[in-house]
């Protein structure tokens, strides 16, 4: 009980610090409620609060509460507020992902979804499946090409078919829509001449044009058509994506009115955040999770202008679809307080995104979303932003590492100063700047594994060992590499002389190879008392060379990996090495996609391990990993995509012209 008081304590402390609109939100808890809640103005906050009054005013459990947020990042912000205002029942509230949701709804009826020996696809067994879909086409197919990329589709194909199953769209309603499309040119203005020109008149058809239309079609119908096809291809290797997990919990919601009843009794409250992101696939989840009831307990989070998730016009499809729904019921909620920036930047925004048509603000009457900026603390400040030109990108980060070091002179903390650029290869550039002028940087990036040196050092190593067993002595140009890596510490010239030695026999009676040659270096006798033995690298890299390739054929993958990483010392060196954190995380990930195509295929070898690895080269697909460089006291560096959401005292927005940002 004492636990109790405590928790309504947290929460009227809470509450009291709530303005009047944010109050109204979290006191609605009965009904359908849409926000909309601009950026800062404490989104996350009321949707702790209103789970928390949920909690403390009902007798409701908190099994009873689910929560849908976008990202796994959504997810640990709300139960870590809500942590503060509940304590450990906030542990029991369903706060999932959609993806993380519909995995745990198969996961508990396995036996009703039938998914027991399903694996997700990889990205590489995606490609080559839309190699196996485009080689299967018919000749008259509008895709098929004969010349040139005969794989030039498969990113299109890729991203229709994404759209397809996250929108929820069958082949049946896009040809519809389609043949629609087309019977309606005639009518649109862009076919349309407006004036004559040359030998047409106001008022012809462009048909040349229309022509163009019909045969972009017809590709888009061909690709349409395909999509149950590479369905039926992913089926037959037992693979699924994430985008699949959504459809089929639909289904199985729409096939077994059981099933769905006790999902729609468990959850008395629903709160979806970041709503103008959700698919049609996600909004048509949550729509059969509360149609059981004709004034559902659902409330939805959202804000037009911040979608970045969606393409144009689908988030406030979204929003006015719910509005639209739930009309003669609905509490609408418009936070417009702003505790995260003044008022000259928040005006400034506005005449920006004003010009942006497809709004809310256009389409439901009476919506105000002028954003007030409310934090007391930031009530004297009413500098407006600057605007710097500059001839070149170089330039430009000249004056930007001078500017930030006049703010750090001025007792400005470094970590209150944010930079914000369009793509990571900027902040790169950028942060080499900071470096020369002795400035603490922090920034996130995400890597390629396969493009990390230590990574294509193990992986040259596999590929050394591949071709050793198909072709003896077959790898003697990757092996001269190889001698040369850090962990072996062998001198390079006495890896030229043995280069040489080698060379200066290849046409002679006693010939030898660069692995023989090692071989007997690492294992001779000293000639005399005082004879220098070979240096110790020499042995460890012999030694270790001759174990692993017998190795190939007496483990499993996952065995001959960590022989390989302990036999060839690297893991010796890592942990001698300054930047031994950083070095393992990226082991560590190598090692881990490993296990993982072992899992996906258990007679995986070694050879087609390496063939995997080649691939991924060639398709220029990744192995992702985030670094994590400098100290978070640095100067933030991040793109506008990582920024969301995150506050500065000062911040430069860079790289602002027409070529590398949308237009």
């Amino acid at each position: 009980m004492a636990n109790r008081d405590q928790q309504k304590q947290q929460f009227e402390k809470i509450y009291l610090s709530l303005n009047e609109q944010q109050k109204l939100a979290v006191d609605t808890i009965e009904g359908p409620v849409m926000v909309i809640a601009g950026p800062g103005t404490g989104k996350t906050q009321i949707l702790s609060a209103r789970i928390g009054k949920i909690l403390l005013e009902t007798d409701t459990l908190p099994e009873n509460i689910l929560c849908l947020t976008y990202t796994d990042a959504g997810a640990v912000a709300m139960r870590k507020r809500l942590l503060g205002f509940i304590g450990p029942d906030s542990y029991k509230v369903n706060i999932y992902t959609f993806h993380a949701f519909c995995n745990d709804i198969i996961q508990e009826n396995l036996s009703l979804f039938e998914k027991t020996t399903l694996d997700p696809i990889s990205d590489l067994e995606k490609i080559d499946l839309f190699k196996q879909l485009i080689d299967s086409f018919e000749k008259d197919n509008p895709l098929k090409r004969y010349r040139g990329d005969v794989y030039f589709e498969i990113n299109n194909l890729q991203q229709l078919f994404s759209s397809m199953k996250r929108e929820g769209w069958s082949p049946e309603l896009i040809n519809e829509k389609i043949n629609k499309y087309l019977n309606d040119l005639p009518n649109r203005e862009e076919f349309i001449y407006k004036r004559a020109y040359k030998q047409f008149k106001a008022g012809d058809l462009k048909k040349n044009k229309i022509a163009e239309e019909n045969e972009k079609m017809l590709k888009l119908s061909a690709a349409v058509n395909e999509f149950e096809h590479f369905q039926q291809l992913m089926r037959r290797r037992n693979r699924y994506d994430f985008d699949d997990m959504i459809n089929w919990v639909i289904k199985a919601f729409e096939e077994n009115p059981t099933l769905l009843s006790r999902y729609q009794e468990q959850f008395l409250y629903i709160l979806v955040d970041e709503y103008q992101d959700t698919s049609g696939t996600q909004n048509k989840l949550v729509a059969l999770l509360i149609n059981y009831w004709e004034q559902p307990n659902i409330f939805v989070v959202g804000d037009d202008d911040q979608s970045i998730y969606r393409f144009q016009g689908a988030n406030v499809e979204n929003m006015i679809g719910f509005a639209n729904r739930y009309k003669d019921d609905l509490v609408k909620i418009v936070l417009t307080n702003n505790y995260r920036s003044t008022q000259p930047i928040l005006d400034i925004s506005k005449t920006l995104i004003d010009r942006n048509q497809e709004r809310l603000i256009n389409k439901l009457l009476g919506l105000n979303k002028t954003l007030a900026a409310s934090n007391i603390k930031l009530q004297g400040i009413t500098e407006m932003p600057f605007i710097f030109e500059y001839e070149s990108v170089r330039q430009e980060m000249i004056s930007i590492c001078l500017e930030v070091e006049q703010l750090i002179l001025n007792n400005i903390q470094p970590g209150r100063i944010g930079i914000i650029y369009k793509e990571n290869k900027y902040g790169e550039s950028l942060a080499e700047f900071f470096k020369q002028r002795s400035i603490p940087v922090y920034r996130k990036r995400n890597l390629n594994i396969l493009e990390i040196p230590l990574a294509k050092k193990i992986i040259l190593v596999l590929k050394y060992l591949v071709a050793e067993l198909d072709t003896a002595f077959g790898g003697e140009e990757m092996l001269f590499e190889i001698l040369h890596f850090d962990w072996f510490k062998i001198p390079p010239i006495q890896i030229a002389q043995m280069s040489s030695i080698v060379a200066e026999k290849k046409f002679s009676d006693n010939r030898t190879s660069l692995r023989k040659l090692l071989y007997d270096k690492a294992n001779a006798p000293a000639a005399t008392l005082f004879s220098l033995p070979a240096p110790e690298g020499m042995i460890v890299a012999s030694i270790a060379i001759e174990k692993l390739i017998a190795d190939v054929t007496n483990n499993t993958l996952i065995k001959l990996f960590e022989n390989l990483i302990r036999d060839t010392q690297v893991l010796r060196w890592i942990m001698l090495s300054e930047d031994k954190h950083w070095h393992l995380q990226v082991l560590t990930g190598l090692f881990e996609f490993i296990k993982d195509e072992a899992h996906r295929n258990p007679t995986l070898t070694l050879e087609q391990l390496v063939n995997i690895f080649s691939l991924m080269e060639k398709e220029a697909l990744s192995l992702p990993l985030v670094q994590v460089s400098g100290s978070d006291k640095g100067i933030n560096l991040l793109t506008a995509h990582g920024s969301k959401g995150l506050e500065f005292e000062y911040i430069f927005f860079v790289g602002c012209n027409a070529s590398n940002w949308e237009k």
